[in-house]
């Protein structure tokens, strides 16, 4: 599992960034935007995807943990 932070975008939408790799990807979609339900699979611009533990909706930026899906 890797450390990630996800933010709010000047254009509106999320950010993705991975401090460790240097890594800064815009979100193309999110499998859970429900406020007492947010997360789940993360699709960047980049192609590759992510996913993060459904949780209540958080204020941004937040540090979380994701797991890269294959």
């Amino acid at each position: 599992m890797a450390n990630i932070i996800i933010s709010q975008a000047v254009d509106g939408g999320l950010t993705f960034y991975m401090p460790k790799k240097d890594l800064e990807e815009k979100v193309l979609s999110l499998e859970f935007t429900e406020a007492d339900k947010w997360g789940g699979e993360l699709k960047l611009a980049s192609g590759q995807s992510y996913y993060i533990d459904p949780m209540a909706e958080p204020r941004l930026p937040k540090s979380l943990r994701a797991r890269r899906m294959d």
